[in-house]
Formats: structure tokens, C-alpha cells, sequence
């Protein structure tokens, strides 16, 4: 039997969660890969591109989160694979760039209905111990098959044709959709059988007040876009990066893949370690890391600089991201609808990097690395803005 909020519920939970990070990845990177070969797509099309992505995925994040919390998790389960299945089914199909911008589009709308959910059902009904533990393993099990999916997606796009982003995600997301009714199914069993998880409180003797609760939030709330600006500017600009570099799709994968396992590797040490709850350096060191890493990765013409960058550049995402979700999670009971606005923030950044750096090579396009530019700025001013709400904080 599986009762809603127990380990094993949590469990399927963390499965649905994993299998769809590794074929979202599929997809959402390798989709400019193809934008490139397919329709000529140049580096500062594909940040357009993102940065429309970006604007979608805010609006739809936020509505997603305030959905699940108030038509029930299930629902926006249904709601956001079926919108999933949906953009596979057309995008495999079509033969010209606005249809596949329009799938995309319907794409980024599905996951908005899934992050807020699982982040809001893995969470539920925890206390002090119990929700570092569980947003800890949320973190761990999305960022592995995140980081598989980025290393090994080039290869299957080498070997199969992009036509493998469309089918294999599609053919998952249709086996997630089933799952999900299944789990509701045991889970309403559960509930008529008047079997209901019971969980006792602990008292955290080092939780700190609720001012400095509610000035972490507005911090992580701002690190998040800011650290998705970097990784939604650098994704777009892979395919440029390969060609640079004369890399195929699959070695792309494999040289850009590795800040990817540098933040599962933070993920698992922040997870083990909680020591770092509530504690500004920590977050403005990542924020630091994040700024001379990412400048590093988009200017510096080296493939060993770039690969040691990306080293840093993990390290520093993993901080500000588990921060994020961990401090959303921490400060509400409103856990679906705070979950959405972690994901809104998510999106904010995905649409402002791209489309600063995509304006800065429309204007000044002689020089190629005018976008990194123009994009390590905007993150010294969330540098700014971070020390500005914790020294109004103390």
C-alpha cells in the first residue's frame, strides 16, 4: 500500500522526477544542436531562441505552481505530461523552424507543471530533519541523470538522428504519464482505507528567525535567475563552442558535460553536509565562483580553460540552486506554489541571458564574445544586488 507522503510514495516521486530530468535534457539541449544543422540557426539566433523559452517558462512555471497547489498535485501531473507527449508528437514532425519554436514553446509549458509538483510532493509533510533530507535526494537524483543525459546525448544523436529527441523522450514521457495514474490510483486507495502518513514534529534548536529566513529567500530568489542567466547563455552557445573547437555533436557532450557532474558532486556533498543552512558566505562565495567561471567558459579561446572552468562553474550552480530550493522549501507550507515561483525565478534567468546576450551580438557582432561580456556584467550586478539585501538584512 502507498500512502501519500511516505518514504515509498517519496520514492516514485524521486523515479518520475529522474527519468524526466535525463529526457528533458535530451531535448532541451540538443534542440539548438539541431536548430543549427537543420535551419542555419547562428549563436545569436539560438539565444533568441532560449530567451523566448525563457519568457515561457516564467509565465507557465508560476500558473504550474499555483495549479498543483490548488487543483491538486495529480492534476498538474496530468496536465504537464500531456502537454509533453503533446510537443514530442509535433515536433517530430515538423519540417520548419517556427513549428519547432512552437513545439518547443508547448515543451516548456509541460515542465512547468512537473518541477513545482515533484519539489512540493517530495517535501510535504516534513520537518527540520526530514526536508534537507528529502530536497537533498530530489537534488542528487535530477542532477545524475541530468548530467548522463548531457554527457551521452551527443552520442545518441551522432548514431540515431535528431529524430532520437523527439521518440525517446516522447516514448518516456507517455510511461511517466501512466506511472502517475498508477500512483494515484494507491495513493486514493490508501486514503479511503483511512491510511494517512502521521509525522511528528522536531524542534530545530538552530533555525534562524524569521526575519533572517524570510532575507535568505529574497536572496536565493535572486541567485537562482542570476545563475540560470550563466546556464542559459552558455547552453544556446554549445553548438558555437563545438564549432570553435571542431567538436562533433557527441564530443561536445563529453567536453561540456562536465560542469554537470561538478554539480551532482556539490549536490551530494550539500546534501551530506547542512552546516552551510543559513550561511551568507557560502552563497556569496558561489556567486563569485559563477561570475570568473562563466566569463571564463565564453571568453577565454582555450578547450583546457574551458574544461577546468566548468569545474568552478558546477560547484557554484549546485550551491546557489540547492540553496534556492532548499531556503522556497524551508519558509512556506505553501510548498507547490513556492515551488513554482523557485521555477518562475529559474525562468527569469533563462530569458534574460539569452536575450542580453543575443541583443549584445546583434549590436556590436564584430566582436565574438561580446554576448559573455555583456552577460558576466548583468552577473556582477546580481552580485550587487545580493550584498545589498544582506547588508539591509543585518
Amino acid at each position: 500500500m502507498i500512502i501519500r507522503g511516505s518514504r515509498s510514495f517519496k520514492a516514485v516521486c524521486f523515479t518520475i522526477g529522474g527519468i524526466s530530468s535525463f529526457f528533458v535534457c535530451i531535448y532541451s539541449y540538443y534542440i539548438y544542436f539541431l536548430m543549427r544543422d537543420r535551419f542555419g540557426f547562428s549563436g545569436k539566433d539560438n539565444l533568441a531562441f532560449a530567451a523566448l523559452n525563457g519568457l515561457i517558462y516564467t509565465i507557465a512555471a508560476w500558473q504550474g505552481g499555483r495549479f498543483g497547489q490548488r487543483r491538486g498535485y495529480f492534476n498538474a501531473f496530468k496536465v504537464g505530461f500531456g502537454a509533453l507527449i503533446l510537443a514530442m508528437a509535433a515536433g517530430s514532425q515538423c519540417n520548419s523552424a517556427l513549428g519547432l519554436v512552437l513545439a518547443t514553446g508547448l515543451f516548456n509549458v509541460g515542465m512547468c507543471f512537473i518541477w513545482p509538483t515533484i519539489e512540493a510532493l517530495v517535501s510535504e509533510g516534513e520537518d527540520a530533519i526530514g526536508l534537507p533530507r528529502m530536497v537533498g535526494t530530489y537534488n542528487v537524483v535530477w542532477a545524475a541523470t541530468n548530467a548522463l543525459a548531457l554527457f551521452g546525448g551527443g552520442t545518441l544523436v551522432e548514431k540515431f538522428g535528431f529524430k532520437t529527441i523527439f521518440y525517446l523522450p516522447g516514448a518516456a514521457f507517455i510511461a511517466l504519464l501512466g506511472l502517475v495514474f498508477w500512483l494515484q490510483k494507491h495513493a486514493d486507495a490508501a486514503r479511503d482505507a483511512g491510511h494517512e502518513p502521521v509525522f511528528t514534529p522536531v524542534p530545530d534548536p538552530h533555525r534562524p528567525s524569521p526575519a533572517k529566513t524570510r532575507a535568505f529567500l529574497r536572496m536565493a530568489w535572486l541567485a537562482n535567475p542570476v545563475a540560470y542567466i550563466a546556464i542559459n547563455t552558455f547552453i544556446p552557445m554549445l553548438p558555437t563552442l563545438a564549432a570553435q573547437f571542431q567538436l562533433t555533436p557527441m564530443f561536445a557532450g563529453f567536453a561540456c558535460s562536465l560542469w554537470g557532474f561538478a554539480r551532482l558532486g556539490t549536490f551530494i556533498a550539500l546534501w551530506v553536509w547542512t552546516d552551510w543552512h543559513y550561511r551568507f558566505r557560502w552563497l556569496m562565495t558561489a556567486f563569485v565562483l559563477l561570475i570568473g567561471s562563466f566569463a571564463t567558459i565564453l571568453i577565454v579561446p582555450s578547450l583546457v580553460a574551458v574544461l577546468a572552468a566548468q569545474i568552478f562553474f558546477g560547484l557554484a550552480i549546485g550551491m546557489i540552486y540547492y540553496s534556492s530550493l532548499f531556503y522556497s522549501m524551508d519558509a512556506s507550507e505553501a510548498k507547490g506554489e513556492h515551488g513554482g515561483i523557485h521555477e518562475a525565478a529559474i525562468g527569469v534567468g533563462n530569458c534574460i541571458g539569452p536575450a542580453v546576450g543575443a541583443a549584445s551580438l546583434q549590436w556590436v557582432p564584430q566582436y565574438a564574445s561580446s554576448g559573455g561580456i555583456a552577460v558576466s556584467g548583468l552577473l556582477l550586478l546580481g552580485l550587487g544586488a545580493l550584498v545589498t539585501i544582506w547588508k539591509t538584512a543585518r
